[in-house]
């Protein structure tokens, strides 16, 4: 494991992965990792996950969002409205678990890229359809995460994209 403020410099997003498989053990911790984060309502988490590892899902998903193709795994990330307490802010909560699963990926010596989806209609039934969701007007894909081990020249590695020119105190 990594230390947490390590993790947090160096996660990016990673484009590209070798040939090796992500271990189901590995795969769970990332889904209990989003599911830690904070929600805008406890116990109305509107969350769910399809986990794809079919090599023609991915495919048909990549012909979407080009850079699920060549994943390993991908999940697609659900807005189940019907769950949600507040209707209106729930790409907030999905967000919030999209970034506690890719923290948790470089936790676990792995790379992951959030490829949206939500807000753009077409392309949320598009993917829909493709993991068996043929209405998006309560169930909403919000994004499709891919998981895998980066390919050389794509690890995470420390950037600085500090600028103190965007802080601002009391007013803008």
């Amino acid at each position: 494991m990594v230390e947490f403020d390590e993790i947090i410099k160096t996660r990016r997003s990673i484009r590209e992965y070798d040939d090796r498989e992500v271990s189901e053990e590995d795969i769970m911790k990332i889904l209990k990792a989003g599911m830690q984060a904070p929600g805008s309502r406890l116990g109305a988490e509107p969350w769910e996950f399809v986990v794809i590892r079919n090599r023609e899902a991915l495919a048909k998903i990549g012909e979407i969002k080009p850079r699920v193709t060549n994943a390993p795994v991908a999940i697609v990330l659900v807005a189940n409205i019907e769950r949600a307490f507040y209707k209106t802010v729930w790409q907030q909560d999905m967000g919030a678990v999209a970034e506690n699963m890719l923290l948790e990926a470089v936790n676990l010596g792995l790379g992951g890229l959030w490829n949206g989806v939500a807000p753009e209609e077409e392309r949320m039934a598009k993917i829909g359809e493709i993991i068996g969701i043929d209405d998006i007007s309560d169930m909403k894909p919000y994004c499709v995460i891919t998981i895998g081990y980066p390919a050389e020249g794509w690890e995470n590695k420390f950037m600085d994209k500090f600028d103190e020119s965007r802080i601002h105190y009391e007013k803008y």
